[in-house]
């Protein structure tokens, strides 16, 4: 029963007959039978893991095996301290992640919240009120104002039927609905004679049969949609896997390497030597990097959080700074979701209109120069008109103005507000004696009105062509009349039409005070053609800004609606898209195969009259080139695109709760220039884990290297296993962490994002880490050989080595906080709070154990002359000063090729 027809192009007499029912609705046996057969008119909700295996899936991780192995070795060294940490670590991680894992399936129950709760039906020809969730195919539903549609519906009946179906198309506009077929091809927001699940009935009365319920309906092929599109994971998720792997392996191999070596060709003891390598691979293991990157998300999810972007999944934040393109919905994220009239089309005269929203004040403009309306008779009598054949009503709610009712209404009331007519004293003035409520057989509404100086006059507002052909003459400049020049307006209303405007007509008759009763008779052909108003949901104007600054930023913005075309393409004018003229529709996107698409959906950056497929498919063909993706949207329609994109951004106010569950980011605001200040936290919080990962693996493989030298040369080694657990446990947890709050860096939003494919270990960042292991080796056995030639016991040598190895990582600090730029300056050395907490906590742990009898002796350590102790730091100063020169030697070779000094470490 519920097949694949396309119920829009069926008459009403074979949707009944297919559906095997009547216009008196179906009988209660007969519904209950159905029931049985089709279920409840509800969505399905989907299986899902369970709580256990959410969280053991989280330990699926090579590094984390790592570090388990390296909990396993430190605990049988017995450095417990070292064991908890490591493992602590590894469970926050899972927590973490256990917590954020799930949150997008939430999206299903937000939709199925979606169905209407109770429904009116006809069951033998008999009108019940029942559970939403009963409604079967063949009911007969009927429908008012204010009533959510609790199936897809193919209506029988419509008297004036408006619904709101933004949901789905993303249109600000209530669609008119009609009993009549449409176009087999015709796209889903011109079905005219459909009414879907979901959507709101904004004014008018109807009927329909159901055509679909629950899974079947449009809601539920979202639905469907949206369970099958795969998440993909984010770049850095993608690089830590991949580089965890081969630094795993690249560990093992050394250290398995060393220890035959040490065994069969310098036939070192076996349980020393073992102890050795022990300590090799804890040195070689960033055990801390993990806790650091959750750390450092951390910070930005509360950055971001301070500029009304809701962080709901960690890894989005740093996918955020490598966003090349973002698709972006029109309605209600570039625009503002509200009508308002922009252009006022009279004889002879086109004004402008200025304003926000629906709030009555603004200017009007004439020739680009402010008007005083009462100078402008015929501009005062169309405002008049537009309060007076109008149904709603202007409200403010603390500091922003809303409308009850007909949104184009409000528009119009805002507008005589403009032009100096109050509305509400207009009403009062003019008292409303009858109507001829709007239909859209006949796309008009007229209401007739008297004064208290005993004058009546009948306003006519409705469709432009309607309205020509209910007039005979039209509005002078001076104020009379004149025989209608229909040509010349209906010109006027296709260029208001061509610029993205919706164009209603407005005329007026004057009537004696005894005329009472307004028949239809009374305004046709007798009207006296006032003008023509162009509507348009304005862009918003932080977001023409913020548009134009993503495209500094190299982030190309695309725009994907469900509007018209041509409003599509006024709008992308209006807020500065790059190719504002060139537009594809939906109908145009079901003509091309994914290659085709794929080459077009790189030059075109306006979407027009798509479906929830196309949305997916537009977001899917930008990534088959390797673009990261982000996707904003607030409807239902925009969840299943929301949550394939590599971030999905949702508007937090006007939202649905399946676009909020589908994606990643909520802006609180709806403020497209939200997305910017994300995006720019987002660029920061990536900047911030490459300068953790530039400072960690160096600093791990000096470490290492002392240890792999000592043993590869027979040697004492300089710094024992103890130590290198010491100084490993001090600075990752001081150190390291501070880097997680480095500030946004100069240029950070003048950069191209980075590429998606960039590898984490660059050319540039493995020269870095050889360099700085090298200079570290050359810092340790330097000060190690100074010791012992100046008749210092070991211990005392392995205490200034292993002081010299945090000196060293404390000036690598400085250096790494500013690797896109000079460290030498002021700001640079006067750092941020938190580095100097760190600096000070490091130095004090060194002094406990370099100084405190109780510590010596854990640590094996003796104290250290303050002579040597001004060697020591002069080390560190020496590192700072030899990377310093050669970042700024690399920097001057590379301006002669085209780059700057931003890109020295992403190379």
């Amino acid at each position: 029963m519920e097949s694949e027809h396309n119920w829009h192009e069926l008459s009403q007499q074979q949707v009944l007959s297919e559906m095997e029912t009547t216009t008196q609705g179906l009988s209660e046996n007969e519904a209950l039978a159905r029931l049985d057969t089709h279920g409840l008119n509800r969505l399905p909700a989907l299986p899902r893991r369970g709580v256990l295996l959410r969280f053991v899936v989280h330990f699926n991780n090579i590094l984390i095996y790592v570090l388990l192995g390296a909990a396993l070795i430190t605990s049988l060294l017995d450095h417990w301290v070292d064991t908890a940490v490591i493992l602590a670590v590894v469970f926050v991680n899972a927590v973490i992640g256990f917590a954020q894992e799930g949150k997008a399936e939430k999206a299903m129950d937000a939709i199925r919240l979606m169905l209407a709760p109770r429904a009116a039906v006809l069951r033998g020809n008999q009108r019940h009120t029942i559970e939403g969730e009963k409604l079967v195919p063949g009911d007969v539903v009927l429908l008012e104002a204010g009533d959510k549609v609790p199936a897809d519906l193919r209506l029988l009946k419509a008297h004036g039927l408006q619904v709101q179906e933004a949901i789905l198309t993303g249109e600000s506009v209530a669609v008119e609905k009609q009993t009549d077929p449409v176009d087999a091809e015709a796209p889903l927001g011109d079905r005219s004679c459909l009414a879907y699940s979901g959507t709101t009935i904004t004014s008018g009365q109807g009927a329909g049969v159901v055509v679909a319920t629950g899974a079947a309906t449009e809601i539920g092929r979202i639905s469907d949609l949206l369970a099958g599109v795969e998440t993909l994971t984010t770049p850095l998720v993608e690089q830590m896997g991949t580089f965890a792997k081969w630094l795993a392996l690249f560990i093992l191999a050394i250290a398995a390497l060393i220890f035959a070596f040490g065994l069969f060709v310098q036939h070192h003891e076996f349980s020393e030597l073992f102890m050795a390598v022990v300590g090799l691979s804890v040195a070689a293991i960033p055990e801390g990097l993990p806790a650091v990157l959750t750390i450092t998300l951390a910070v930005g999810v509360q950055a971001m959080a301070q500029r009304n972007a809701i962080v709901r999944r960690l890894p989005a934040i740093e996918t955020l700074g490598s966003v090349s393109v973002i698709c972006t919905d029109k309605t209600g994220t570039l625009t503002r979701n509200e009508m308002s009239v922009a252009s006022v089309v009279m004889q002879g005269h086109r004004y402008t209109v200025e304003g926000e929203g629906y709030e009555p004040l603004g200017t009007i403009k004439l020739e680009g120069s402010p008007v005083s309306p009462p100078d402008h008779q015929p501009l005062t009598e169309l405002a008049r008109v537009a309060a007076l054949c109008n149904d709603a009503e202007l409200k403010k709610r603390e500091d922003t103005w809303t409308v009850e009712g007909d949104p184009m209404e409000g528009a119009l009331l805002a507008l005589s507000a403009k032009a100096g007519t109050d509305g509400p004293e207009a009403r009062s003035q003019w008292t409303r004696t009858d109507i001829i409520p709007f239909d859209s057989r006949h796309k008009f509404m007229a209401t007739l009105n008297h004064n208290h100086e005993n004058h009546a006059l009948i306003a006519v507002k409705g469709a432009p062509e309607q309205i020509l052909s209910m007039c005979k003459e039209h509005r002078t400049e001076e104020g009379g009349t004149a025989p209608l020049e229909e040509t010349y307006w209906r010109k006027q209303a296709d260029n208001i039409a061509a610029q993205g405007q919706r164009v209603l007509a407005l005329a007026t008759k004057p009537v004696v005070p005894e005329h009472t009763v307004l028949e239809q008779s009374d305004v046709e052909g007798t009207l006296i053609f006032l003008g023509l108003v162009g509507l348009i949901d304005p862009p918003r104007q932080e977001a023409i800004a913020a548009v134009a600054e993503c495209h500094g930023a190299g982030i190309r913005v695309k725009m994907i609606t469900g509007d018209h075309v041509a409003t599509a393409k006024a709008i992308g004018l209006q807020i500065g898209l790059q190719r504002p003229e060139k537009a594809l529709t939906g109908a145009d996107i079901d003509n091309l195969d994914d290659t085709a698409l794929g080459m077009e959906v790189l030059d075109v950056d306006i979407f027009a009259r798509t479906s929830p497929e196309h949305k997916l498919r537009l977001v899917t063909a930008l990534q088959a080139h390797g673009i990261t993706v982000a996707m904003t949207g607030d409807g239902v329609n925009d969840a299943p695109a929301l949550k394939r994109a590599d971030v999905g951004i949702a508007m937090g106010l006007k939202g649905s709760e399946a676009a909020k569950e589908a994606s990643e980011l909520v802006l609180a605001d709806d403020n497209f220039a939200s997305i910017v200040a994300a995006v720019r936290e987002g660029r920061t919080v990536y900047d911030n884990i490459k300068k953790v990962i530039s400072w960690t693996l160096p600093t791990n493989a000096g470490e290492a290297s002392t240890i792999i030298v000592a043993l590869m040369l027979g040697m004492v080694l300089p710094i024992t296993p103890i130590q290198i657990l010491w100084v490993n446990l001090i600075t990752a947890i001081t150190l390291g962490i501070a880097l997680a709050f480095e500030p946004t860096e100069e240029n950070t939003m003048h950069r191209p994002p980075r590429q998606r494919g960039q590898p984490l270990l660059t050319g540039v960042l493995v020269w870095h880490i050889a360099l700085v292991g090298i200079l570290f080796l050359c810092g340790v056995f330097g000060i190690y050989t100074y010791a012992i030639d100046q008749q210092y016991s070991l211990e005392l040598a392995r205490t200034m080595a292993m002081n010299t190895l945090v000196v060293m990582e404390i000036f690598h600090l400085f250096f790494i906080r500013n690797m896109y730029g000079t460290s030498l300056t002021w700001k640079a050395v006067h750092g941020t709070r938190v580095v100097w907490m760190a600096v000070i906590v490091v130095t004090a742990g060194q002094f406990a154990i370099t100084y405190l009898p109780p510590l010596q002796r854990i640590f094996i350590t003796e104290s250290v002359p303050i002579l040597d102790g001004v060697i020591i730091v002069g080390i560190g100063a020496a590192l700072f000063a030899i990377i310093e020169i050669e970042k700024q030697i690399r920097i001057r070779l590379s301006r002669p090729a085209g780059s700057s000094d931003s890109l020295i470490l992403q190379k």
